[in-house]
């Protein structure tokens, strides 16, 4: 398997952008069978690393909170 660790400083836009790259590259059919494999992998860990990137978005914006004060948001624990 190849090493993906360049991903987890990627932002959401890039990996995002990489992984339509991908889709077109796999969507041609003109890629070679091991090429192929190799894209559809990275592909998987870009996906993973955007959902994970969503997820974590979703969370923050759920710790936003309407007070009598006016509109604060309190930190997010993210692992």
């Amino acid at each position: 398997m190849a090493d993906h660790s360049d991903i987890a400083a990627m932002s959401f836009e890039q990996a995002l952008a990489e992984l339509e790259k991908i889709v077109g590259e796999l969507e041609s059919g003109q890629a070679p069978l091991e090429r192929s494999i190799e894209v559809y992998e990275r592909g998987a860990a870009l996906k993973a690393h955007c959902e994970k990137k969503l997820e974590a978005a979703r969370l923050r914006v759920e710790k936003i909170v309407v007070g009598p004060g006016g509109v604060s948001a309190e930190p997010a624990e993210f692992n």
